[in-house]
């Protein structure tokens, strides 16, 4: 098995396990509410109609299901995109539970290979899904086609996640983290500030997370410098 096969099974298992033993909006896991930074960005769109949202990576809906109520007014539509089937059937049983079914359209997709309509979108929203494409270039590959598919004055806002690392707790061993892009904070500040030159960023900020995961029935402590990234296309 490859690196990045072994990486997408671990990822696979972690996600699937949340989403069966986890609901969404109830407390106990990152299931339990919105980003913050994505539902603060909505009031910048209270004067605007047929609103589209791209929501790469959208799991079961932690952030894509909250939008669409804010926009369900206003005849906005919110595609989700997702590589698990486990994120994509529930996200339509929650859509129909919080009643934004008709507002939501669900996309099988890994977004390191998906094609964004040119100016199609008025936000797109990345959280902690743009470090797991396949390589560096892909990567970069996918910012660019997120720049192109947002329309003038449309919103990026991405969380992505930088100089991981995992440490088994009880051995306290440092481990390979499971990470396809794994880059400097600097390093990913810098390649974000070249693709969105000429745009006005609105919010810009690293934040180091540690928080406990399991990893083959192991305990383990993965570090990361989040960087939160929103920039407005002028």
């Amino acid at each position: 098995m490859s690196r990045l096969d072994l990486i997408r099974k671990e990822e696979k298992k972690y996600h699937d396990f949340c989403y069966e033993n986890y609901k969404l909006f109830e407390e106990g896991s990152w299931l339990y509410k919105p980003v913050k930074t994505v539902m603060d960005l909505l009031p910048l769109f209270n004067n605007h109609e047929d609103i589209r949202v791209l929501d790469l990576g959208s799991g079961v809906g932690r952030n894509s299901i909250p939008i669409a109520q804010e926009i369900k007014n206003k005849n906005g539509k919110v595609v989700c995109l997702d590589l698990l089937d486990s994120a994509l059937d529930k996200l339509k049983r929650y859509s129909a539970e919080y009643e934004v079914e008709e507002i939501i359209e669900t996309r099988k997709a890994d977004i390191g290979h998906y094609e964004i309509t040119k100016n199609e979108y008025d936000l797109i929203v990345a959280v902690s899904t743009l470090e797991h494409v396949e390589s560096e270039d892909i990567f970069d590959n996918v910012i660019k086609q997120m720049a192109l598919g947002t329309k003038n004055n449309g919103i990026n806002c991405m969380i992505i996640n930088s100089e991981v690392e995992e440490i088994e707790i009880e051995s306290n061993k440092k481990l390979d983290a499971m990470m396809e892009v794994n880059l400097k904070t600097v390093n990913m500040i810098n390649k974000l500030n070249s693709i969105y030159e000429g745009w006005e960023v609105l919010s810009q900020l690293v934040k180091p997370l540690e928080y406990q995961i399991v990893r083959n029935e192991r305990e383990v402590l993965l570090k990361t410098n989040a960087i939160t990234y929103v920039a407005r296309k002028k």
